[in-house]
This record gives C-alpha cells, structure tokens and sequence, in this order.
C-alpha cells in the first residue's frame, strides 16, 4: 500500500492518528520498532498503545473533572482510545481503569485490520521526506532523537517518569485489609491497607535508606515530573508528606476499628479478571530485592507476590511551544507533526488526544482544507494551545489537562460551581465550533 502519511510510534498518540486519519480515507503507513528487534527500556510487550505506568484513564466525569471532559470530547471524535477504553473498562470508583492487556490487543487488532492502514515492525532513525507524523513518546530511540535535535536546532528537555508496582490479588491478606473508595465514592473499588503511626514513620524511614538503583550517566541531572513522582523522593521531603498525598487514610473507615488510619495504602484493580492489583502512587526507583522487602512490611501485604516491580525511566519532550505551529507542525519543516508524550503533554489521555488532533489536522491538510484549532474553551483546545504556544518555552514542563488550562470565568463563583461551568461552557463552544 502506498502510503499518504508516515506515523512513527505506535503508543497511544501514534495509535488514534492512525485511527483518525484511516477512518477519513487517508492511507498510513505505521512504523512500530516494537516486534521488529528492539525494545524500549519500559516496554513489556509489542502491542500497540501499551499501558506502560498505570491502568488508569484518571477521571471519567465529564461534569466536573477537565480529564473527565477530555474523555467525552474525544468519544464526540471516533476516538479509538476510548472506544477501547470503554470496551475494557475494570471497576475503579468515578475513574475510567483498564484491563491493560485486552485493552492493547483490542487497539492493536482495529489498527491491523483496517484497509487503510498498515503496520511495519521497523525503527526509523531519520525523519520522512514526507507527511508524517512523530509519536515516539517519551523513549524517542537514539536515531530519530539525534536526527529531531538536528531539524528543531535544540536539545529535548528530559525528566523522569517512573512505574509502580502490581500485586496478585490471592497473595493479599483481607482479613486486615478492606475495600471500600474513598469517602464511598465508586463502591467498594479499591484495597485498603491500613498502617497505625509507628508503622507509617518505620516505613517512612525504610524508603528513604533504602537501596535505590543507580542512574545512567545520561540520566543524571534530570529533573522528576510532579505528576509521577517516586514515592521516595516524595518520603525525603518530609516525614508527614505520603499522609497528604499517596497514603492519606481521610475518608476510609477501616472495619476493624471504625475509625480512619494514620495512614493508607491503596491498591486499584488492573486487569478484567480482577487477579492483579497495582499499587496506587508507588512508582518507585528502589531496587527490585528492596521493594519485596519494604512493601511487605505494609500490613495486609506481608505475604505479597508481585506481577511486576517498580522502576523508573529518562523521557523526553520537545520544547514544542517554540517549534512547533497551532496545527502542531514542525515550524522548520512543515512536512513533520508532532504528537503524544514527546509533545510534553503528560498522561495517557492527553498524549491520544493530541494525537486525535495531529490527525485530523493532516486528513484536513491532505483534502485541501483548513481546519481551525478547537476553541481554548474546550479540553481539546485548551490542551493544544498549551503545548503550542501558551506556555513559556524557556520553563515548558509536562502538563496534565486541567481547567487552569481555560480562560478564567468571569465573575466571582464558588468553586463547586465553577468546574460545572468550564464543562457546560466547554460543550457549547465544541458544538459551535464543530458545526462550523
């Protein structure tokens, strides 16, 4: 097959603009150098749109959360991500979790069957003469990175993002620990581990001496994303720091005594069957021997077995608000967009979003039309508008979508109220602007 537009990288970004510009009658090409002899450091598997962190799509209210908005915007488009998503949904409260294998054999299967789109297991080290689209996420190979710096005429900027750990269910002691959601919001989604104070500062003081691995040479000197910090990293910035964040026991009633713990470790469903559990903000750098022993300590998980560790890994973004234009082409070559991760938008949704758009912006391109960037009212364009010119270059991080994203609502509001507003004002403006 002749191919229109060449995509490189088949995460979730490269995934949905292959989907986007198939199902607008454009023919792709799709370049995978997974299950063509090479592997990403985070990888576990050659299928398309591999969850390689959490399970997790975050929020799906779309009445009070921009992620949540993000969902419903990008299910108005035909998204493939969430048609998936929501194929293989598994129970986490008001959030949008994945069974992550049958989700990304369920994405790599549509891809693969459909007539204008086809899947070459091969690396690209340089970037295409032609229409393309780079979705090579946050572990761009060497190759193409070199030949990227060369096009844009600057360094990537890097941080870490790091992996938490999965638990069998069955190795799970449930005479101590419970489930229930927080505040009882979603049911009885989540596993509960309890700690009393002593056992919260002895673990406290376990991540902070324990045996971390140790960085490349290349990795040294980078700076971690707040989104997904290492729980040890977050431990060293105080004793009280894990009770307000990852482990806080607000709004949990632990059965047993009636009464809220010290502290709490959550665990969230990860795949259909409900036989494996990760463990919720516990992405870690600790050596894999002392996350066996550290986390065992946690009551309810002495006798854990754990389906994968944590670990920890360099990505790295593009300084896109200088280089790239609305439509998220390469200002220096206009034949090259940009989407996912390498962006520096962060988060699964986010990264097939952007995706969405860098197809759709190149079916319009290729069909000789103009297609105008989705309104900032929305969580499409909210998003976009960050990436490509919102935010300061010189201090561009990676960003979650957020209402901060938005222009303001005029007018002083409560804040319960306010979110309702950015959706309600969210929607007519995508209707509007669809319509158009």
């Amino acid at each position: 097959m002749t191919h229109q537009v060449h995509i490189i990288g088949g995460g979730l970004a490269g995934s949905e603009a292959a989907w986007q510009l198939a199902e607008a009658g454009v023919r792709v090409k799709l370049s995978e150098m997974r299950g063509g002899g090479d592997m990403s450091p985070a990888h576990q598997t050659d299928s398309l749109a591999e969850l390689v962190c959490s399970n997790s799509f975050r929020s799906d209210d779309a009445e009070n959360n921009a992620v949540g908005l993000l969902h419903a915007e990008m299910r108005t488009f035909g998204s493939i991500i969430m048609a998936e998503g929501d194929r293989h949904k598994v129970p986490a409260g008001s959030a949008l979790a994945v069974d992550r294998e049958g989700f990304s054999a369920g994405v790599t299967a549509r891809l693969a069957a459909h007539p204008n789109i086809e899947i070459v297991r091969e690396r690209v080290d340089t970037l295409p003469e032609g229409p393309a689209i780079i979705a090579t996420g946050p572990l761009t190979a060497p190759g193409l990175a070199s030949s990227i710096g060369a096009a844009t005429g600057s360094d990537a900027l890097a941080f870490f993002d790091a992996i938490a750990p999965i638990v069998h269910h069955d190795s799970i002691d449930m005479s101590v620990a419970w489930r229930q959601a927080r505040w009882n919001k979603g049911g009885d989604d989540y596993i509960n581990c309890p700690l009393d104070k002593d056992q919260y500062h002895a673990f406290v003081q376990g991540l902070i001496d324990g045996e971390k691995g140790e960085f490349r040479d290349w990795e040294k000197n980078t700076p971690y994303f707040e989104g997904c910090m290492p729980i040890e990293v977050m431990a060293e910035r105080g004793p009280e720091t894990l009770r307000f964040g990852p482990m806080k026991g607000v709004g949990l009633d632990d059965p047993r005594t009636g009464r809220w713990p010290y502290a709490c470790v959550q665990l969230r469903q990860d795949n259909a069957s409900g036989t494996l559990w990760n463990i919720v903000g516990f992405q870690t750098k600790l050596k894999h021997a002392e996350q066996v022993r550290l986390f065992r300590t946690i009551p309810g998980l002495e006798n854990a077995e754990f389906a994968r560790l944590g670990g920890l890994h360099r990505n790295t973004f593009i300084r896109s608000p200088e280089l790239l234009d609305p439509t998220l082409r390469l200002k220096s070559r206009p034949n090259i967009r940009f989407a996912g991760q390498i962006t520096g938008c962060e988060g699964y949704v986010e990264s097939a979003a952007i995706g969405l758009l860098a197809g759709r912006f190149a079916a319009a391109e290729l069909r000789g039309d103009v297609m105008t960037p989705p309104p900032v009212e929305t969580a499409l364009g909210a998003l976009l508008h960050h990436i490509t010119g919102a935010a300061e270059a010189e201090t561009y991080q990676p960003m979650n979508v957020n209402f901060g994203l938005m222009p303001p609502i005029p007018g002083r509001t409560k804040k319960a109220d306010r979110k309702k507003m950015y959706t309600d004002r969210a929607r007519a403006a995508l209707a509007e602007w669809m319509a158009a």
